[in-house]
């Protein structure tokens, strides 16, 4: 039996590092570091106890440095200001990237690419392998139906900070693989009739949805709707564990979940 992968989490208080603690051991992982913001009311808990399993022995720090001493795998789900610090010490450390932080700016991404010119790197707005199937389906459905309208439409919990969401726009990304599309935040007032490159990306924010995305394709007499829906939170973390599991032992680059289901 092989020896599981040490791993480190950033942002190991918050909601989906809380499951990546619960679930690590179930994917053959062991969880070796965690890091939260200084700030934290759980700072110097046990990363077990916070995630509801039980003394673990791994104590939630703020420093990320000593969080990813004797990590083989760093996954983080911090927020998008701490990406590019992520990137940086991972890669002085020699330690493989997994991110799902959303939200990121072209800092980030530049932090990304410069990590993985030593460490493999993976960043993935949504680590569900069923968002990834959606894409595929959408490009397909695209494809097929070239004089359809699409608009995609996001709903999530009323915290959420970032909009459209990051999977909207990896949703986004699958149409303009197809044809030329042009993102637009909504329509108000008289903005006339529909331009056939318009993509409405729509975000409606409220009570506890953890997420829910739909791709419109509207064409004359019919439409079709492709959705994807989020019951928890556990799909993220378990595909965050599936491509630390993936990546830990590559070559350096950059990697997507098309990797980690290959």
């Amino acid at each position: 039996m092989s020896e599981p992968i040490r791993v480190a989490i950033v942002g190991a208080d918050g909601r989906v590092g809380r499951a990546l603690v619960r679930l690590a051991a179930s994917e053959g992982l062991s969880i070796v570091g965690a890091v939260t913001r200084s700030t934290s009311p759980e700072l110097g808990k046990d990363a077990g106890e916070v995630a509801g399993i039980g003394t673990l022995g791994v104590q939630i720090g703020f420093d990320l440095a000593s969080g990813l001493l004797g990590a083989a795998c760093v996954i983080d789900f911090s927020s998008a200001e701490t990406v590019s610090q992520v990137a940086h010490v991972a890669a002085r450390a020699g330690v493989a990237v997994v991110s799902g932080t959303t939200g990121i700016g072209p800092d980030a991404e530049r932090a990304l690419d410069e990590a993985a010119k030593r460490v493999p790197v993976l960043w993935s707005a949504n680590m569900s392998v069923g968002v990834f199937v959606l894409a595929q389906l959408v490009k397909q459905a695209v494809k097929s139906l070239p004089g359809f309208d699409v608009e995609i439409v996001e709903t999530h919990h009323r915290n959420k900070v970032d909009a459209p969401s990051g999977t909207a726009k990896i949703l986004l990304r699958a149409v303009q693989d197809v044809r030329e599309a042009r993102a637009i935040s909504g329509r108000e007032g008289k903005p006339g009739a529909r331009l056939d490159d318009e993509v409405a990306m729509l975000a409606m924010r409220g009570g506890d949805v953890v997420g829910d995305h739909t791709v419109h394709l509207l064409g004359q007499g019919e439409r079709i709707e492709l959705t994807h829906r989020a019951t928890n939170r556990d799909l993220f973390a378990l595909g965050a564990l599936r491509a630390a599991r993936a990546i830990t032992k590559r070559e350096p680059g950059r990697y997507t979940m098309a990797d980690v289901l290959e």
